[in-house]
C-alpha cells in the first residue's frame, strides 16, 4: 500500500475506472476514491464506460463520472477498481495500458494481476472495504459524501449483509460511516425502494423467460434486445433481477444470460452475451466463470461470450449435471 500511496501523492491527473455495466460497489467505489483523490487536490477523471444504475445516481458527485476518456498521455496513473481483468473496463481497455502507472485495486479472488501495482484482498467483503482502508491510509478526511460512497458500497456487495462474504469490517466500517452522517433507511430506499413501470415489465418478461434444469438444481433467465426495446429500458435495469432465479427453492446456481444492445456480430448468426452466475454458497462459480474467460466470486461470477443463443443456453443447462 506504500508504493501506491505514494505514486499517488506524485501524480497530479489521475484516470479512475470500474467494471462496465456497474453494480453497486464499482460506482461507489469509483466516487469515494475520487472524492478522496479530491480532497488532496489531484486532477481527476472518473470513468466508466456504461450508464449508472438508476437506483446508484443519488450518490454524491455521481455527474461527474464520464463515458469517454482522451489519450492516455493526458493521464500520469490509472487507478481500477473492481475489476478482475483490466478488459473489465471496456473498449478504453487499451488506452488504459498505457498509460503510465496503471494500479490495480480489487476483492475478487480470480484476478489476473494486471497492473503496475496491485491493492488486491480476496477476503475484503467489497472493493469499497479496500478503499476505506486506503483512504485512511492517505490520511483524508472521511465526510459525509465519501461515507454515502463506502456504506453503498459494502451494502450492496454484501446482499444488505447476508451473502457469505459478510464479515466483521463490513459492520464495524458501515456502523463508523453512520456516525459521520449517513442514514441507513436513505440509502436502501434509494437502492431498494423504488423501481419505474418499465423495469416492472422487464422483471415480468424475464420472469416469464425462466427454465429450470431437469434436476431442479439450475435456473436460467434470458434477456434479449428486443425485451429491452418493447419496455424502453436499459441494461442498467436488469441489476438485481438474478435473485429471483437464486433464490428458487432447491437451485444451486442462477444464470441471467443478457444479450448486449450492441450484441450483433460480424456473423448474422452470433450475438454477445454477457452472462451472470449467483451460487446459494455450495457451488464455486468463479470456477465455472473461468472456463468461458470471465472471473468473479465464488458466490457471484459472469461472462461475456459470442455465440448464439441455443448454444450459450445448451452450454449452460450442461453445467446442471455436475450439481
Amino acid at each position: 500500500m506504500d508504493q501506491i500511496t505514494n505514486q499517488i501523492k506524485k501524480a497530479q491527473h489521475i484516470l479512475l475506472t470500474s467494471h462496465s455495466d456497474p453494480d453497486g460497489d464499482a460506482v461507489s467505489s469509483l466516487l469515494a476514491m475520487g472524492l478522496a483523490l479530491s480532497h488532496l487536490d489531484k486532477k481527476i477523471t472518473l470513468f466508466n464506460s456504461s450508464p449508472i444504475p438508476a437506483v446508484y445516481r443519488f450518490l454524491p458527485s455521481v455527474d461527474r463520472i464520464v463515458r469517454r476518456i482522451r489519450k492516455a498521455e493526458t493521464y500520469e496513473m490509472a487507478l481500477v477498481l473492481d475489476c478482475g481483468d483490466l478488459s473489465r473496463v471496456g473498449k478504453a481497455s487499451a488506452t488504459i495500458s498505457k498509460i503510465p502507472v496503471v494500479i490495480n485495486i480489487d476483492h475478487h479472488i480470480s484476478n489476473t494481476g494486471f497492473g503496475d501495482l496491485q491493492l488486491i484482498d480476496a477476503n475484503a467483503c467489497s472493493t469499497a472495504e479496500i478503499v476505506y482502508r486506503f483512504i485512511k491510509a492517505l490520511k483524508v478526511p472521511i465526510d459525509k459524501e465519501i461515507a454515502t460512497s463506502i456504506y453503498t458500497g459494502i451494502l450492496t456487495d454484501t446482499g444488505s449483509f447476508r451473502f457469505s462474504n459478510t464479515n466483521r469490517a463490513a459492520f464495524a466500517i458501515s456502523h463508523e460511516m453512520t456516525e459521520l452522517g449517513v442514514e441507513p433507511h436513505c440509502v436502501a430506499q434509494h437502492v431498494f425502494g423504488t423501481y419505474s413501470l418499465e423495469r416492472i415489465k422487464l422483471l415480468n418478461l424475464a420472469l416469464d423467460s425462466l427454465e429450470i434444469s431437469q434436476n431442479g438444481k439450475l435456473s436460467i433467465m434470458t434477456i434479449t434486445g428486443a425485451m429491452f426495446d418493447y419496455t424502453k429500458t436499459q441494461p442498467e435495469d436488469v441489476d438485481g433481477m438474478i435473485n429471483y432465479g437464486r433464490r428458487i427453492q432447491d437451485v444451486k446456481v442462477a444464470a441471467l444470460i443478457q444479450e448486449q444492445r450492441n450484441g450483433k456480430s460480424r456473423s448474422d448468426n452470433l450475438r454477445r452475451f454477457h452472462v451472470s452466475l449467483r451460487s446459494d454458497g455450495s457451488v464455486d462459480v468463479a470456477a465455472i466463470a473461468g472456463a468461458f474467460g470471465g472471473g468473479g466470486h465464488a458466490s457471484a461470477a459472469g461472462f461475456q461470450v459470442e455465440t448464439t443463443l441455443m448454444k450459450l443456453k445448451s452450454d449452460i443447462i450442461t453445467l446442471a449435471e455436475s450439481l
